[in-house]
């Protein structure tokens, strides 16, 4: 089958609204999570924790002259990552338009971030507002293609947190089944009341900074983000700059419970491990797990127990929602990206806010920046409903 690889990156997240941004911010370990910004009313404004990207909506719409009627926040992060991610792999206007040119979204809340408009609409006779056909779960997606009328195929996935990790091996199996020469992958979620108080009912909000994998974790901060990969094959990319390989790819689903995962990590232990055969891979030979690691104390015992299982002695891993909150359907693919810098500049960067060990895995996290020698990364993404899927870059 055709080898695949990353010629180009966009990003953008609550550490930083660039790949080079976001690299620093990483470097640093500078965490982009606080109290909410008058961008966003909320009654959590000042209560909660928040991975909040600061730029309005204002300025996303007058710097990307996205002004059409309609857009929501939701849409702009998309459209501002991938517009670096295009420029960043230098694709023409003809290869974009091109029917080899797949576009592959993913997100968990769309246009649903406008939960009040969604509300007063849904409550109408007669009329509506500008936003009506923004709810459309493939609205983000669908305005992607229009803008840079792309023909090729278009899909839009949502398998909630692992929804962009799922665009990224769908995308790469189109390249190597021949059915596209590229293939634009990734996706974009906004903070919305919709998931605010969602996860607020679930009682797995943290009060303060989330702690992945620690054992006084209290619960998780959401984020907002988004991130695109180029995917190409291997005969398109002479000349071209190559960031990474991705050379594996597992799905799989426990089926234990809409919104945890099983007690011994049937569903990541699986994802992990096909990722692994994917990639034609020994546990041994992956040199860094950039981990799903929410903060809440269901996943992050049972991501422990998985790679404990698997592994034997994990790999070094950390988790860096700690710097971004949990992006929900663009975790996949923001967490891909960091994975990717990783491998591109043989470093890992420290996890943040960890002091104690879980008693019954006593796995600890990379605490401190540090530079080592890096060939094969894992990132996992595991979602509601048990779907669980893990990625693997390689260096090329």
């Amino acid at each position: 089958m055709n080898r695949v690889f990353v010629t180009g990156i966009g990003i953008i997240s609550a550490i930083g609204n660039t790949l080079a941004e976001n690299r620093l911010s990483l470097m640093e370990g500078r965490s982009g999570i606080s109290k909410i910004s008058d961008n966003f009313p909320s009654k959590f404004a000042g209560v909660l924790p928040f991975g909040e990207i600061k730029t309005a909506n204002s300025r996303f719409k007058e710097n990307l002259n996205a002004k059409e009627p309609g857009i929501t926040r939701t849409t702009l992060l998309a459209l501002h990552a991938m517009e670096e991610a295009i420029k960043d792999s230098a694709l023409t206007t003809a290869e974009l338009a091109s029917f080899d040119t797949a576009l592959i979204g993913a997100t968990t809340v769309g246009g649903m971030c406008l939960i009040d408009e969604l509300y007063r609409d849904a409550n109408k006779n007669e009329g509506g507002s500008e936003y009506l056909s923004s709810y459309d779960g493939a609205s983000v997606t669908m305005y992607l293609q229009s803008r840079y009328n792309i023909n090729g195929i278009n899909n839009t996935i949502n398998t909630a947190c692992s929804s962009s990790a799922n665009a990224i091996m769908y995308g790469t199996r189109l390249l190597k089944n021949g059915l596209a020469k590229r293939a634009i992958v990734g996706g974009a979620d906004s903070l919305a009341k919709f998931t605010i108080n969602g996860f607020n009912s679930l009682y797995i909000l943290s009060p303060d900074a989330c702690t992945p994998f620690d054992a006084d974790r209290k619960g998780l901060n959401l984020g907002e983000g988004a991130a695109f990969l180029v995917l190409e094959k291997e005969e398109d990319c002479a000349g071209k700059k190559i960031y990474a390989e991705v050379t594996g790819y597992g799905n799989s689903n426990d089926a234990f419970h809409p919104s945890s995962l099983s007690e011994n990590g049937d569903g990541p232990y699986r994802s992990m491990q096909g990722a692994l055969e994917t990639a034609r891979l020994r546990p041994g030979e992956i040199d860094f797990i950039n981990a799903h690691g929410t903060g809440t104390e269901n996943n992050d015992e049972v991501e422990s127990k998985a790679m404990i299982r698997l592994f034997g002695h994990p790999p070094a891993f950390t988790s860096t929602k700690s710097n971004t909150g949990h992006t929900l359907g663009a975790a996949g693919a923001v967490e891909a990206v960091f994975s990717i810098l990783n491998l591109v500049y043989q470093e890992i960067y420290p996890g943040l806010n960890f002091k104690n060990a879980i008693i019954s895995t006593g796995l600890i996290p990379i605490q401190s920046y540090t530079t080592t020698l890096l060939k094969h990364v894992m990132s996992n993404s595991f979602g509601f409903g048990g779907n669980c899927t893990s990625l693997i870059f390689s260096k090329a």
